[in-house]
């Protein structure tokens, strides 16, 4: 891939054999002058593309067939030469080689530039190389290279001494004239007056202020001495000076010292860097300065040694020729219309030629310095925005056509996700996949997806050709190809046999963890769309509403093998990064697990209890007579004992395996996850397949059967809600009146305000509560208590009040909704109510990418922790200490799954876990049992493996909750299990009710500042000690007394202000 000046290009070696070069690496690197006229097959000295008349390449333009090969195969630009036979004829009339057309992709041309100008990634890179270089900030640097300021590139040192002593001598020269001036002035004064006797006394005042006039001018004198000197010691290679300052300079010391201006001046400069002087230079240096120096000292030695380790000099940085890259690689093609469409890359190039030509007329014709100036600087902006043109902050050339947008430079063909790397290098069509919507397939097994038929057979269209082949159908490809258009039964027949043992890959983008690609047996069903099963949405993070999907089949054995036994759905069903159960039911299936176990009555003790059954098939029988409900109260003998349950509760134990016995619990989402928790465990992830499977289906057909619907008479009137929101309004006037009068400032009247609505609308939560659970069967209480969908926050909005929404700003506006969406808003709370909607969509949409940035950064990092040793034989770990808060989660159930360090005993001092031992689900629960507040486990952050981490510092793999295998990726788990809940985080820094101007940042904004670790611009003032404080006046000293009182009241400290 031909690529610009910073790049080592790769060039076919053998052409005719039209093989892409095997390459295991591509390597960016700096290109000197002469590797580039190397690359060059010809310097471009004219602007143009294609002459409009002929249609035909421009000679010396950026098309120009002599120096990029012809546009057509085997054939010159005059046509004197044609054919395969002339390859290699160089025309001796148009200068063009017979070749293939396809060395236009790879010969490059370039431009000789009349003045040298700079690289932008050197120049304005953060941080700037050849500003660190230099040893300059590159504020400097950018005003030097656009001829804003002279930069000094030498002073002679010996004239410049010399200079300093003729103006001390000087100096000297003219003090002593000023007091001879100013003793004879006094002298003739005193003569002139001894003549006029009647004046003597205006003599003293007279003589004295001809001693002032003078010592105004020798106080004159020492201040020009003083500037004329400091100017020439401050006179140093590298000082930085405006055009006024240097044209000053100049006429003073003009022969002291050269100074000078732009890409030039950089030029000279870093040529005169000696790389291996500099760095013995800065490795003395940094032995006797300060941290922060040697700091600074470190960046610049590294940048040196970079460039002493690769060859480099660092003059190349500032660049004299600039390649031209392929024609084809920036192509130009005619339209319809007859108009072209060309690649932006030309009009960059176009402007970098015209300037480049407009600059050495200019020269030659020997314009002023400031005109050729002007030019020059034009030239290294024109040059920036070819290689970089999103580097040139507010400075972005444009389209000249359209809509005015940024023009596409080198720099932004290969970076980002549609650059030439991530897009064409890495990024890859694949073979054998399809893709389509996906739509919900409740009748599959947990392994399985319905595959539409056209879908499939296109997909293993060659398996289907070979098989027919074999069986003597049909006798070649092409006829195979004719039998399957004609759909002929035996093609289907053919394509159920190759597919009964075979995985596909499904896959969902943004593919944000490992689940979001897994293995299903495919089921051939009629129509268009993918059919997935209800349980593995959540792992994929796929709904129902037109999400699409990609299939793709493993080819090689390992592959096949792998989707098998790794990547199957039903072996996938805990979440690698809690380990906790992601194939866990949702929605419906929560509704009808919720309506079966659901007692009418509570779970309140009944006295008379009209029926009693001996066995839940007799109470089952019962029920099939209409005689018992799914809800009423029973009592059942289970085993050797009766039980209180329901017929429902019943049917719902049918679903269960043996080995978790009776259940009788009414089951909500949360119930429902502990219980497939409990299943894998005790009967593995087979069985667990199974049984979901066994759970989905019987939740469906109940929920049907309970004839759930959902309606707004549902949703109950609240009475209470205008008393309420009357004795609301009395207090927000009172706190206006008290805001009127000056009691209140303006964020103390906001922050009351806010208070009082906000407990207005828990209080109608609250009521909106009570009405709905007076029925336990009203659809909407049992969609929100069950789980399965909404919540009180929704349904306070539909039956009782919106409340308080946000500005556009994100600033809560003090006036609320009151209306609820049953009875329907007024015009004004509409539109205050779109405001808070409005900025949720666009937070949405900001945080989305946000969150994927922020997975691929910190996959870059993590990417090379992988579990290579199963001990590395630490001493050290990490104690685990129980702690208050909402966020915690006790000491137990952090240190299941981790390896112990030491021997964790009980208060007796009795072992109940050894030392380097697996914390299983056996052993996690005795340290629960024994409160045992601090456990000290094996970490990653303590691993004393060379490369990676060990299995024992590392602990569980949760998404098998065994230990973890050597060779797993956890570095790449860790930043995926981060990144993949990004998305639900908010982008929003919340306001704090009193708390005014502060705020607390909060979700993905939070996560990032913990990531990137960046200085504090405004760091707060922390006390250096912890405990109480008092304060107390004294008196007698008039000073007040600060009192510390350590936490564990031991310590006291006492401080007089």
């Amino acid at each position: 891939m031909p690529t610009p000046s910073t790049t080592k290009t790769t060039i076919f070696s053998h052409l005719e054999s039209l093989k892409t070069p095997d390459f295991d690496a591509i390597r960016l690197r700096l290109a000197s002058p002469d590797t580039i006229k190397g690359w060059s097959h010809g310097e471009v000295t004219k602007p143009e593309t294609i002459n409009y008349r002929t249609q035909k390449p421009e000679m010396d333009g950026l098309f120009c067939e002599r120096i990029f090969g012809p546009s057509k195969d085997w054939e010159c630009y005059c046509g004197k030469y044609k054919r395969v036979r002339y390859k290699g004829v160089v025309c001796d009339k148009c200068g063009v080689e017979v070749t293939r057309s396809l060395v236009r992709r790879e010969r490059m041309g370039h431009i000789e530039l009349s003045a040298p100008v700079s690289h932008i990634w050197f120049a304005r890179g953060v941080p700037s190389t050849i500003a660190i270089i230099l040893g300059i900030s590159s504020g400097d640097l950018e005003k030097v290279l656009y001829f804003a300021n002279f930069i000094v590139t030498s002073v002679d040192e010996k004239l410049k001494t010399e200079a300093l002593k003729e103006v001390e001598q000087e100096y000297r020269g003219k003090r002593k004239s000023l007091e001879k001036q100013a003793g004879e002035r006094v002298r003739a004064f005193k003569q002139d007056e001894s003549k006029k006797a009647s004046e003597a006394r205006d003599m003293e005042k007279k003589v004295k202020d001809i001693e002032a006039q003078e010592g105004g001018k020798l106080k004159e004198l020492e201040e020009a001495y003083a500037t004329a000197k400091k100017e020439l010691t401050n006179l140093k290679p590298l000082k930085i000076l405006s055009e006024l300052e240097y044209q000053d300079m100049a006429l003073k010391y003009g022969h002291v010292f050269t100074a000078s201006i732009g890409a030039e001046a950089i030029q000279e400069l870093l040529t005169k860097v000696d790389v291996f002087a500099e760095m013995k230079t800065l490795s003395a240096r940094k032995q006797k300065e300060g941290k922060g120096a040697s700091l600074k000292i470190d960046r610049r030695l590294r940048i040196l040694s970079a460039f002493c380790n690769n060859r480099l000099r660092p003059s190349w940085m500032i660049m004299n020729v600039i390649p031209v890259i392929p024609p084809d690689l920036r192509p130009m093609v005619q339209l319809d219309g007859g108009r072209f469409a060309a690649s932006d890359l030309n009009d960059l190039y176009r402007r970098v030629i015209n300037r480049n030509n407009r600059l050495s007329r200019l020269k030659e014709l020997g314009a002023p310095e400031v005109i050729q100036r002007n030019e020059k600087r034009m030239l290294q902006e024109a040059v920036d925005a070819l290689i970089d043109n999103s580097a040139r902050r507010g400075k972005t050339v444009t389209a000249s056509t359209g809509q005015k947008r940024v023009l596409k430079s080198i720099a932004d063909m290969l970076k980002g996700k549609q650059g030439r790397f991530r897009r064409n290098l890495l990024g890859k069509r694949v073979d054998y996949s399809g893709r389509s919507v996906i739509i919900v397939g409740p009748r599959l097994k947990l392994h399985e997806c319905g595959l539409p038929k056209t879908m499939a057979l296109e997909l293993f269209r060659p398996f289907v050709i070979s098989k027919l082949i074999a069986r003597e159908v049909v006798h070649n490809v092409r006829s195979a190809n004719r039998f399957i258009e004609t759909g002929d039964p035996e093609v289907w027949d053919v394509l159920d046999e190759i597919i009964t043992d075979v995985h596909v890959l499904l896959n969902r983008a943004p593919t944000l963890h490992r689940l979001g690609i897994q293995a299903f047996n495919p089921i051939l069903i009629e129509g268009k769309a993918i059919q997935l099963h209800p349980l593995v949405c959540a792992a994929f993070n796929a709904d129902f509403d037109g999400d699409q999907m990609a299939v793709h089949v493993p080819l090689t054995e390992q592959a096949k093998w792998e989707a098998k036994n790794i990547m199957l759905a039903s072996k996938n069903l805990l979440k690698p990064a809690t380990g906790d159960p992601i194939t866990v039911p949702s929605q419906d299936m929560v509704l009808g697990c919720y309506y079966l176990t659901t007692i009418r009555n509570g779970d309140e003790e009944i006295k008379n209890l009209r029926y009693m059954f001996v066995s839940p098939e007799a109470a089952l029988s019962a029920h099939q007579y209409n005689q018992i409900g799914f809800h009423d109260k029973i009592r059942v003998r289970i085993g050797d004992s009766f039980c209180d349950t329901s017929v429902g509760r019943i049917i719902f134990n049918t679903f269960l395996p043996p080995e978790l016995g009776f259940v009788n619990e009414q089951m909500d989402k949360g119930r429902l996850k502990r219980l497939v928790s409990e299943v894998i465990l005790l009967c593995g992830r087979e069985r667990t397949a199974e049984f979901l499977d066994t759970l989905m289906q019987g939740a469906f057909k109940y929920l049907t059967r309970s004839g759930l619907t959902w309606a707004m008479s549902d949703l109950p009137d609240i009475a209470e809600r205008a008393g309420i929101f009357e004795s609301a309004q009395k207090e927000v006037d009172m706190v206006t009146k008290q805001y009127a009068t000056g009691l209140l400032s303006a964020e103390e009247k906001h922050a009351k305000i806010i208070e009082i609505w906000a407990y207005i609308k828990d209080q109608i939560t609250d009521l909106a509560k009570t009405a709905l659970s007076r029925d336990m069967l009203n659809p909407i209480y049992s969609m929100i208590q069950s789980g399965a969908r909404g919540s009180w926050g929704q349904t306070t909005q539909m039956m009782g009040t919106k409340g308080l929404v946000t500005s556009p700003s994100g600033e809560t506006i003090e006036l609320p909704v009151k209306a609820n969406f049953k009875e329907g808003f007024d015009v004004l709370e509409y539109f205050i109510s779109t405001h808070g909607t409005r900025k949720g969509l666009t937070d949405t949409a900001l945080r989305t990418a946000n969150a994927g940035y922020l997975t691929r950064r910190l996959i870059d990092i993590a990417q090379d922790i992988v579990v290579t040793e199963r001990d590395c034989g630490t001493s050290e770990g990490y104690v685990l200490r129980s702690s208050a808060g909402a966020m915690s989660r006790e000491v137990w159930k952090r240190a299941q799954g981790r390896v112990s360090l030491v021997d964790i005993k009980d208060a007796n001092g009795s072992v109940i876990v050894p030392a380097d031992t697996v914390i299983d689900e056996e052993k996690a629960p005795r340290i629960r049992d024994h409160n045992i507040e601090e456990v000290a486990i094996r970490s990653v952050l303590k691993c004393k493996a060379l490369e990676g981490v060990c299995q024992k510092c590392y602990g569980w793999d949760l998404s098998y909750n065994a230990l973890v295998e050597q060779g797993t990726a956890v570095g790449i788990i860790a930043a995926q299990s981060i990144g993949e809940p990004g998305t639900q985080l908010t982008m929003r820094t919340f306001h704090t009710g009193g708390v005014v101007g502060e705020d607390i940042t909060q979700g993905l904004p939070r996560v990032e500042e913990l990531f990137e670790v960046r200085g504090i611009k405004k760091p707060a003032a922390l006390s250096p000690f912890d405990g109480k404080a008092r304060i107390s006046e004294d008196e007698k000293e008039d000073s007040v007394v600060i009192e510390v009182l350590s936490s564990d009241e031991k310590n006291k400290k006492i401080f007089k202000v």
